[in-house]
């Protein structure tokens, strides 16, 4: 299965107008750097870039992003890309947009694993900071931050496209029995792989892609420590997270989760596809240690 296909051609041209028609001040040179699940993301100029959803579904995450990103950022000690500008609907475009700063630096995904682990404690802190009980309005997400229980069935679908599948099928029935998170819902990014992690000098110099921002177990965002690291990274990362033992279990069975979604949804991405292979191998390593 492929990357979902866009609902809207969004070429350099499009999204010059919209910025000369609605922010002309800030029009210059733009650059596509990506063309994701849900949205379209071009440089523009030195240090700004643009997001817009390709897809209908993308809307409402963009939106949740322009109202909560400037509250998550007095939370945490990392840059997070806090709208500078809101877009409208315009020049044939139909929905809301978002121009944002410009972080300089490469993604975790751009290097091995074994070469993260430089950003293990950072990433723990930036976690610990960002986990507190959010207020009832709170962005509200089907497929994170939920109970384990309510992502078997999807899991148990995308399994026919994982490696190993007879060794993680075991493992996810014992991490969807656990019990669900007894806390109250706190404020998760949703989607901690490692492309969303931006590094700079060795240093975690921002964490981006707010799409999935919502509020529930903790356990959804430590899926990180599988999702990002090797066993040496997750240990240190392990060290310096706020995580009893159930939730770090549980955070074991969320990588699960994500690990077979990419595994199901990459076969045009082959960066996202090593993501997805990488953590299904790791999660599995665990029980051999």
């Amino acid at each position: 299965m492929n990357t979902p296909v866009a609902e809207i051609d969004i070429d350099d041209a499009l999204v010059d107008r919209l910025i000369r028609a609605q922010h002309p001040d800030l029009a210059g040179p733009l650059t596509l750097v990506a063309n994701g699940w849900d949205n379209v993301v071009h440089r523009l100029g030195d240090g700004l870039s643009v997001r817009l959803p390709r897809r209908r579904v993308a809307v409402d995450l963009v939106v949740n992003e322009q109202r909560w990103l400037p509250v998550l950022a007095g939370y945490v000690q990392v840059a997070l890309p806090v709208p500078v500008r809101v877009g409208v609907p315009g020049e044939g475009y139909p929905w809301p947009w978002t121009i944002v700063p410009w972080y300089e630096g490469r993604t975790a995904a751009d290097l091995p694993p074994s070469e993260r682990a430089v950003v293990a404690v950072t990433l723990a802190g930036f976690m610990n900071d960002l986990h507190r009980p959010a207020p009832s309005g709170a962005p509200r997400n089907p497929v994170r931050g939920v109970p384990l229980a309510h992502r078997d069935r999807a899991v148990r679908e995308r399994m026919p496209f994982a490696a190993r599948r007879d060794e993680l099928l075991p493992l996810w029935e014992r991490l969807v029995a656990l019990p669900p998170w007894p806390g109250p819902p706190l404020w998760l990014h949703g989607d901690p792989h490692p492309a969303n992690l931006l590094l700079d000098g060795g240093k975690l110099a921002a964490v981006l892609d707010f799409g999935d921002v919502t509020s529930g177990d903790p356990a959804t965002d430590l899926a990180a420590a599988w999702l990002v690291f090797d066993a040496d990274g997750r240990t240190v990362f392990r060290a310096h997270v706020d995580a009893d033992r159930a939730t770090w279990e549980r955070a074991r069975g969320w990588a699960v989760v994500i690990g077979t979604a990419l595994a199901a949804h990459s076969a045009d991405n082959p960066a996202m596809a090593a993501i997805g292979a990488h953590v299904l191998d790791q999660v599995l390593l665990d029980d051999q240690m």
